[in-house]
Formats: C-alpha cells, sequence, structure tokens
C-alpha cells in the first residue's frame, strides 16, 4: 500500500494541533490534562449522597458523578470530541488553583476513610464488540436482561453496572451540547457544518450503534476516556483498532462516504486526544496486523493507516506494534521499517508465533491466543477480558545477587566451593524473594476485593457482565499478574565473572570479590576493568554466557510457575521488560561483578547491557534470541541503536529489514529501534527547548528525550550506537 498523501488542509490542520500539544505540555511540564480536584469532589459528593447503599452501587453512583461533571474542550482545529478541558491555571489547589482550600481539603479527608484498593489498573483493551454492534441502548439492555437472573448481591453489583453507563452516556450527551455551543460561534459556515456533524454523531452514539467509520472511532475514544476517567483507571488503550474498527472502514470507503485521506485524519485525531490526555512517560499501545483465530492473516487497509498516522502526529503516543508473523505482508514490515529508518521511534515488531505460544502456555485457548495487546509497553494481555495486573512487582535481579554474594562471603570456609553451587543458592534466593512478592501481590487482591469498585471498566471487560463480577471481584476472563525480572544481563555478565574469577581461574574469593564491590571499586580499578573487559559479554554471541541467561530464565519460569494470583488461582507470569525500572533499580544497587559501579542503570530489557555489543548488530541478535522468550509473556524488549546517518542509503534500510526479520523468525518477543546520532541526543540535552519533540525508545516504551531525568538521559546516550547494518 502506497503512503497516503493528504490534504494540504488536511496537513496544516494537523500541524496546528500537534503544535497546541506541544505547547500545553511545556505548560503543564508534561502532564496530562487530568483535572484531579474535580474528581475529588464529584467522588466526595457521590459518596456521600448515597450513605447506606449497597457498595457496588455507591461505586456506580461515583462513576456516574464522574462523568457527568468532566468538562470538555473544543476549538476550532478539532475533529473529535472528548478532549477534557482541565484546570485552565493549572495549579496545585494549596498555590491557588480555582477550588476552594476548605471544600477539597473536606473532599479529601472524607475519602481518606474509605479502605485501601493498592494495586496497578488498566492497561487494557476494553471490549467494545456489543457496544458496537448494538450500542449503549443494546449494551444497557444486556446488563438488564443478565439482572433479572441474578441473586442479591449479584444484582446490586448489576445495578452499579446501569448506573455507570447512565453517565457514561450523559457523558456522550454533554459533549455533544458543548460542540452546540462551539457551532454557533463558529468562524466559518464550513467549521459550523463539520461541528453539527459531530454533534449529531455523540447524539447516536449516545444510545445506538455507529453507523459510520466517523462514529465508531469517536465511540472508542469515549470508552477509553470515561473508563480512564470515570473509574480512575490509566493506560487503557485502543489496542486492535484495524480489527475493531475495518467493518466500519471498509463499508464506508465502498459506500464512498469515507476517503483514505479523512480516515488518516480522523485516526491522527485519536492519537492527538490520547497525547492532550495522557502525562508523558507512560505508554498507550496499537497493534494491527497478526492472525485470526483459523491462523488468517488480519491485515488490512487499515492496519496501514493506523501507522501512517505517525508520520505527521510525532508525538509519543502511541506506539504501534507489528504482530510480524510469516506471512505478514511486506508491504506492511516495509512501511514500519521505512518509519524507523527515518527516526520515528513508535513502531515496533512483535513475534506473534513465540507470543501465541507463551498465551497458550498460560490457559489461553489457541483459537483466541492471536488476539492480544501489548497492553502499554511490551507486556502481553488477552484483548478485552483481562484483569492482569503487569510488572506486578519488578525484580532486582543484581541487588539480589549482591545479597547472595554478601551471605556467602560471611560464611567464609562453608561458602559455596563450586559454581553450580554458588548459583543454585542464588536462585533459591531469588525464589524466596517470588514467595514474598506474591504474597504481597494478593493481599492487594483482596483489598481490592473488599473495597475496589470498577463499574465501567467491567461493563467493557469479558466476562464481567456474564459473571455479575465487578473486575476487582475477580469477574474479568483473565486475572494473571505479570511481575518482571530487571537486569538479565548484567546478572549473566556478573555469574560469568563469578565463574572465572572465584571458580577457575581463583584470583579472587567471594569475601574478596564482595569487598570490592563493597567498596564500588574504590582503590580496584584494575579489577574493574578486568571484570569489564576481560571477559565475554552477553550480546557477542559467547555460548557460555548466553547459556547464563537460558538458566535463569528457566529457573524463574518455573519458580513462578509454582504459584497462584487470587481471586481465581490465576498464573503469576514472567517477563523481563523494564519500563524506567533499570534506571530506578540501579540507582538504588551498589557494584556489580560485570564491572559496572554502583548507582548506574542496568540493562534495558532482554538484550544486552549498554555499550557491550561489540561484535555487532547480528551478534546481539543471536545472542539475545539465544534462550526461549515464549514464557515471558510479562514482555521482553531488546532495543537496538543505529547513527541516523546510515539510512540515506535505501541499502541500509533494506538491511535494517532483514535484521528485524532474522530476530523475529528466530523466536524473537519484541524489537524496537532507536534511530538517532549521539551528537543529536548531545545537543538535545544541551539545549531542549531546540528539542522538544525529540521521541526515543527507552525500556519498552517511548518518551520525549529532553523530559527524561539526565540519569535516563544518560543511559540512552550510553548505548552502543551501530555505524553498519
Amino acid at each position: 500500500m502506497a503512503s497516503i498523501k493528504p490534504s494540504s488542509a488536511a496537513t496544516v490542520r494537523t500541524e496546528a494541533i500537534r503544535q497546541r500539544i506541544l505547547n500545553a505540555k511545556a505548560l503543564r511540564g508534561g502532564a496530562g490534562s487530568m483535572p484531579d480536584e474535580q474528581r475529588v469532589l464529584a467522588d466526595a459528593a457521590a459518596l456521600r449522597a448515597s450513605e447506606g447503599k449497597p457498595w457496588p452501587l455507591r461505586c456506580g453512583l461515583r462513576t456516574h458523578r464522574r462523568l457527568t461533571s468532566l468538562a470538555l474542550a473544543m476549538d476550532d482545529h478539532d475533529l473529535l470530541a472528548g478532549r477534557p478541558a482541565g484546570n485552565p491555571d493549572w495549579l496545585p489547589v494549596k498555590a491557588g488553583g480555582r477550588i476552594p482550600d476548605r471544600d477539597y481539603d473536606a473532599a479529601w479527608n472524607y475519602l481518606a476513610t474509605f479502605g485501601p484498593t493498592p494495586g496497578q489498573t488498566g492497561h487494557c483493551e476494553p471490549d467494545l464488540s456489543v457496544i458496537l454492534a448494538a450500542g449503549l441502548d443494546g449494551l444497557r439492555q444486556r446488563i438488564r436482561d443478565r439482572r433479572l437472573t441474578a441473586p442479591g448481591a449479584q444484582a446490586k453489583t448489576l445495578d452499579g453496572f446501569l448506573e455507570a453507563l447512565d453517565g457514561f452516556s450523559a457523558l456522550i450527551l454533554n459533549a455533544a451540547a458543548g460542540i452546540d455551543t462551539a457551532a454557533a460561534i463558529a468562524a466559518t459556515p464550513e467549521r459550523r457544518r463539520e461541528l453539527t456533524v459531530l454533534a449529531a454523531a455523540c447524539r447516536q452514539i449516545a444510545h445506538g450503534p455507529p453507523r459510520t467509520f466517523y462514529e465508531a472511532i469517536q465511540l472508542l475514544w469515549f470508552v477509553l476516556l470515561g473508563v480512564s476517567y470515570g473509574d480512575q483507571v490509566w493506560l487503557v488503550v485502543p489496542g486492535r483498532m484495524d480489527r475493531s474498527l475495518a467493518p466500519f472502514y471498509e463499508r464506508d470507503l465502498a459506500a464512498g462516504v469515507l476517503t483514505e485521506d479523512r480516515a488518516l485524519e480522523l485516526v491522527e485525531a485519536l492519537y492527538f486526544l490520547i497525547n492532550d490526555y495522557v502525562s508523558d512517560g507512560l505508554a498507550m499501545s496499537v497493534m494491527v496486523g497478526g492472525r485470526d483465530a483459523d491462523g488468517r492473516d488480519t491485515t488490512n487497509a487499515l492496519s496501514y493507516i493506523c501507522l501512517e498516522a505517525l508520520r505527521r502526529t510525532r508525538l509519543v503516543y502511541p506506539t504501534v506494534g507489528i504482530c510480524w508473523h510469516a506471512g505478514t505482508p511486506e508491504a506492511l514490515t516495509d512501511l514500519a521499517v521505512d518509519l524507523i529508518s527515518q527516526g520515528y521511534a513508535t513502531p515496533a515488531f512483535f513475534g506473534d508465533e513465540t507470543i501465541k505460544q507463551g498465551l497458550r502456555s498460560y490457559g489461553v485457548p489457541a483459537a483466541d491466543s492471536g488476539h492480544y495487546i501489548n497492553s502499554t509497553c511490551v507486556e502481553i494481555t488477552p484483548s478485552g477480558g483481562s484483569n492482569i495486573w503487569v510488572a506486578s512487582p519488578y525484580f532486582s535481579t543484581c541487588r539480589l545477587l549482591l545479597d547472595e554474594l554478601a551471605d556467602q562471603a560471611r560464611r567464609g570456609a562453608a561458602a559455596a566451593t563450586t559454581f553450580e553451587a554458588f548459583l543454585d543458592a542464588y536462585l533459591k534466593r531469588l525464589g524466596g524473594e517470588i514467595s514474598v512478592q506474591v504474597a504481597d501481590v494478593n493481599r492487594d487482591r483482596e483489598l481490592r476485593q473488599q473495597h475496589g469498585g470498577k463499574p465501567l471498566q467491567s461493563i467493557f471487560t469479558r466476562d464481567c457482565i456474564e459473571r455479575a463480577r465487578d473486575i476487582d471481584d475477580g469477574g474479568a476472563r483473565y486475572n494473571w499478574a505479570e511481575c518482571s525480572f530487571v537486569g538479565l544481563a548484567n546478572l549473566a555478565d556478573s555469574l560469568h565473572v563469578i565463574r572465572e574469577e572465584v571458580y577457575t581461574r581463583r584470583t579472587q574469593t567471594l569475601a574478596g570479590l564482595h569487598a570490592v564491590l563493597a567498596a564500588d571499586f574504590a582503590g580496584h580499578e584494575a579489577e574493574r576493568l578486568r571484570f569489564a573487559n576481560a571477559y565475554p559479554k552477553y550480546g557477542n554471541g559467547c555460548e557460555a554466557v548466553d547459556a547464563l541467561v537460558g538458566e535463569v530464565v528457566r529457573a524463574i519460569r518455573d519458580e513462578c510457575g509454582r504459584h497462584r494470583i487470587q481471586p481465581d488461582g490465576s498464573p503469576f507470569v514472567p517477563g523481563a521488560f523494564c519500563w524506567i525500572m533499570h534506571e530506578r533499580l540501579g540507582a538504588e544497587c551498589g557494584a556489580t561483578p560485570d564491572g559496572r559501579r554502583a548507582g548506574l542503570p542496568f540493562a534495558d530489557g532482554g538484550g544486552p547491557a549498554q555499550g557491550r555489543e561489540r561484535q555487532g548488530p547480528t551478534a546481539a541478535i543471536l545472542s539475545t534470541t539465544s534462550w526461549d522468550h515464549a514464557p515471558m509473556i510479562g514482555g521482553v524488549a531488546f532495543n537496538i541503536k543505529f547513527s541516523r546517518s546510515l539510512f540515506q542509503n535505501p541499502e541500509a534500510v533494506k538491511r535494517l529489514r532483514d535484521l528485524v526479520v532474522t530476530y523475529l523468525r528466530r523466536g524473537g518477543f519484541e524489537v524496537q529501534v532507536n534511530i538517532v546520532d549521539h551528537d543529536t541526543l548531545r545537543q538535545a540535552k544541551a539545549h531542549p527547548d531546540q528539542y522538544r519533540d525529540l521521541v526515543v525508545r527507552i525500556g519498552g516504551y517511548t518518551d520525549y528525550f529532553t523530559r527524561l531525568s539526565p540519569a535516563m538521559q544518560d543511559e540512552v546516550m550510553r548505548r552502543t550506537e551501530f555505524d553498519a547494518v
């Protein structure tokens, strides 16, 4: 499919919205348009007014109140409705915001009397199947029908669902009323007509099913906004847009009421709403391609549009993941690689067969295993039916290694006499930490059952309506927890040094090594250089080091497999993605035997540690795919970085494509690419105002380089920059 050539008017409009968002983000410091003070007052008012009523109903009334009190904005450029107005002053209440202190304080103190609801929210794709087919009224009737056979407590839960859905409908009608106001003062007749059509679309989807692609994509945004704000659920994502919206697109295109150019504008408008609403430093995901229940490729024209929309928006959200398999059309792969080679960090490739295999191993039926989403970064959740807590928790693999080394050093003559014994002791320690963290997750799950309640999210999550159970009460089809193990490359490199230094060459004892590390190599620079440079490192095709990653991952898989998560005995699923935790956990960890000094970041995912790929990108790929990624459904990110100047040559773009495909064919989970010169990063760090839209890949997600912490900026700059493909 050739690139879409938008009209000049569409390009002008797109750039105007883009600049509005960048300017607003600069004023708000990267925060999204989150009217938190307004929400606190709404919560307190709803809960005070419903005292004495069943808790599930009170949750529904609270969601209803939040949604009906949400103020929305509309300007002359917006194509879709539903942009939260936020606080115009964007000031904390205590610093002189528009809400009186005593009202806010009273509301906050009242809400503090309710039980805690720890744990994660969101990170999911909502189930749109019923609302796209039958509309809000059809969805409401489905809940009412289920209520007819529901016993007491379940009936109250469904009553809460209905209240939340009524609030959702009111939100859309309020948006329509606001559009009417904007139309009355529109600058041109053309804009007035455009707004009149938009208001009519909102009134249609406030009750009935969407009839057009325009109405369907508008409804998709209202669902994302409604669940996020109405239930305080973060990172609810568009997901498989090329599947959910494709029937509307194809029907409208055939009928001549939609063009590719217009569809592209509408997808861009959705992306803009996400960027305006969601704070920086997080992740929002779209996925395209892949296979259906019968194994057929699902790529369609909308798949290309979802990717092409990144070209002009050029903002941090969303990432677009290509679910790659052997039957993926070459044109889709080529489009993604073309964008990447031009410096767009937002596309990434996911290994569809590897992920499907992993999902099946955790009980997802084969027919459903191709319908998944990277719920934000690279962690995988089944689409439409998940209450999966991702990165719950992160494990610092190297901190545990230092703890074990300290214990072994204290044992003196009783310390492990073979490397195998040392590794076994370390893995037992890791297993003990896993047990502790599983207990914590289960305690949090129990508190959520007691005090939680997310009625609108439940409505859009299979099988909450059928079970008449809130998502916090185990109503979802899938209720796993996904944990993440950070620093695997540093761990493997460190274990190899321990094996060589202590047990093979005997140049160190465990006690001596512990002392060197505790001193952060002070007075031991020769040892640090030896540890860092005299031994092969993961990422260079060294079988002895690569095998250590595989051995640790197998032990992690087996240990996690011994545990179950409440409320339904779901799996505890491992992963190796980092978000920003490789920097945070690294800052908390002492020096490690791989030559890393105390406080420096760990490796940024499942690939090699920064700057250690000395044999080129192919060797890095061979190492990273030398172990089985499939069990790590919690996510495995592989970052690779190239100089921008390389890709002036079309042959280099082709070689990049070949590298990506090689990684995926070898069972790679996910690969993401930064095409940016070190000099550009250095200039951006020194002159951030000139590079405020420079987007880079981090540990599974994208972010604006100039808004990263200095430590994270340095981490990105430390990564190996290949000057050949």
